[in-house]
């Protein structure tokens, strides 16, 4: 997807559309990361860190747990 900015005052916006925010369950509140390595621009929303924890705590259980079947799976 190509994108243009738009002015606004003295900066320019990046505005993003319904179906994008409601996909990465963004609003006005939501805090965004803004990452560059000088060539790229990356903006992510920033999620809870105890949220992101708990939920690779669950995801390692569940690996381990089902390891077997997992790898059965991608044979």
């Amino acid at each position: 997807m190509i994108k243009t900015l738009t002015k606004h005052g003295d900066s320019l916006a990046l505005i993003l559309d319904k179906p994008i925010l409601e996909l990465l369950n963004i609003d006005e509140d939501t805090p965004i990361s803004v990452i560059t390595d000088g060539r790229t621009l990356t903006l992510s929303p920033e999620f809870d860190l105890k949220r992101n924890e708990k939920l690779t705590r669950i995801r390692t259980k569940i690996n381990k747990k089902y390891e077997t079947t997992f790898n059965k799976l991608a044979d």
